[in-house]
């Protein structure tokens, strides 16, 4: 049991890091945010669609389950709209630095899911992360409306990471992550035929637009999001909010090297994001040594 913790927990580090390649793969793209999210969207569901029944996995899923999974998606599509504007109009490096947030929002909001009760070092480790935010929003004011789109990203991310935490117990991941996928283009669909959006034009992309589009769709969204869902059988949505917080990390240095000039922040910023990094690690050691004492605890017994 605990090697299969050690081991979702190593894997849960590896799609961090490739979520922070996400963000790159954002910059880098030179389409619309809300095109972008239906590209990748279709393409994730498609490869995992082709995944089930290479599988020979069921598509069956209880109406209830369904009607959830379907509300799941649009969260999800909504929160990479946000995500992908956030980067847009300001940078990688700002929009990830935002993300870290994620932990504070879900140690208020597990406990509302989940049943249990606030523990108290979760939400001052979430503070202290809102201190080096601020400290970051302090200096890097100019990029203000990213950091609003990242915050309403990151919100509607913790939202449906504990949706899913609770669907888990009962559904595949790759099933879970194919009709989501599905309902979230099938969502940003029905807007786009409103909005007439829909032209040849919007299906003419250069070769690299392609490229990169495939590769968010099928490594950073059918693999990556699939995997997080199935670690979630071992760890719980808030270690997983936590790690997560690791992505800016990975993603800002990835960018300083990948995108040069625009990701090159100011000295108080890396203090910020050093701040929030420290944080996170303290949080696993506290855990670490909690879950120890408690085994202990019991061996007595």
């Amino acid at each position: 049991m605990q090697n299969d913790n050690l081991k979702s927990y190593i894997n849960l580090h590896l799609i961090v890091f490739i979520w922070g390649f996400t963000a790159i793969l954002g910059a880098l793209i030179t389409i619309n945010a809300d095109a972008l999210v239906w590209y990748r969207m279709i393409f994730a569901a498609v490869f995992l669609g082709a995944f089930l029944v290479y599988k020979k996995k069921p598509f069956r899923i209880p109406l209830k389950s369904f009607l959830k999974l379907i509300f799941v998606g649009l969260l999800i599509a909504l929160h990479w709209i946000f995500f992908f504007k956030a980067i847009h109009v300001s940078n990688v490096s700002i929009t990830l630095s935002v993300f870290s947030l994620g932990a504070f929002f879900a140690s208020i909001l597990e406990p509302l899911f989940y049943g249990r009760k606030v523990l108290w070092y979760e939400v001052f480790f979430g503070l202290i992360i809102i201190a080096g935010l601020a400290l970051i929003m302090k200096v890097e004011i100019n990029y203000l409306d990213g950091m609003l789109y990242a915050l309403a990203a990151i919100i509607l991310g913790v939202l449906f990471t504990l949706m899913n935490g609770k669907l888990i117990a009962d559904h595949d991941p790759s099933v879970i992550s194919f009709y989501e996928f599905l309902s979230g283009a099938f969502f940003i669909s029905v807007y786009f035929l409103f909005q007439q959006k829909f032209t040849f034009d919007f299906f003419v992309l250069t070769t690299n637009n392609w490229i990169l589009i495939l590769v968010l769709a099928s490594v950073c969204t059918a693999y990556a999001f699939t995997a997080s869902v199935k670690v979630m059988q071992k760890l719980t949505p808030y270690t997983v909010m936590l790690t997560t917080n690791l992505e800016p990390v990975y993603g800002i240095i990835l960018a300083y090297f990948i995108l040069g000039g625009k990701e090159k922040m100011s000295f108080e910023f890396y203090i910020g994001a050093i701040i929030i990094v420290l944080t996170v690690i303290l949080n696993g050691v506290i855990k670490q040594y909690q879950k120890g004492k408690l085994k202990k605890d019991m061996s007595t017994l």
